[in-house]
């Protein structure tokens, strides 16, 4: 079985270990894989969130020079991993947000904590995304 962070596993919102992984294996017909960075519109972002020690979700934010709207959030998860440097701790890896647009797209994207080999900061990106009628978008 697929291990998870305590506390994520005890809320329910956990993300099976290793899961981004298995995307093209797991994804519905209908979602497509998208994987591509997205920039947020800064001024957007939710203080609330960030105040729990979240990344503040933008409330905007660019994919290929196309603006993109939250209408609202779905549903939300963390990812977890364990301690890079040898101790048995695990850590939030990246934090997950399944949202709707205004034109009923559904989309996933997640905040990544730290930075890939080689990148100097952490960043969004948008994972799949659903139109709005439930078939694959173009």
């Amino acid at each position: 079985m697929p291990q998870v962070g305590r506390r994520e596993a005890a809320r329910g919102r956990a993300a099976p270990r290793g899961a981004g992984r298995l995307a093209m294996r797991l994804l519905p017909m209908s979602e497509r894989f998208v994987s591509e960075p997205i920039q947020p519109v800064v001024a957007t972002a939710d203080a609330s969130r960030m105040a729990a020690g979240e990344p503040g979700l933008p409330a905007e934010f660019s994919w290929r020079g196309r603006p993109l709207v939250v209408a609202r959030v779905l549903a939300s998860w963390r990812e977890t991993g364990p301690c890079r440097h040898g101790s048995g701790e695990r850590y939030v890896r990246k934090h997950w947000y399944e949202i709707a647009t205004p034109a009923g797209e559904t989309m996933k994207i997640y905040f990544e904590r730290q930075p890939r080999r080689g990148q100097r900061a952490s960043h969004w990106r948008l994972y799949s995304v659903r139109a709005a009628d439930g078939g694959a978008p173009r």
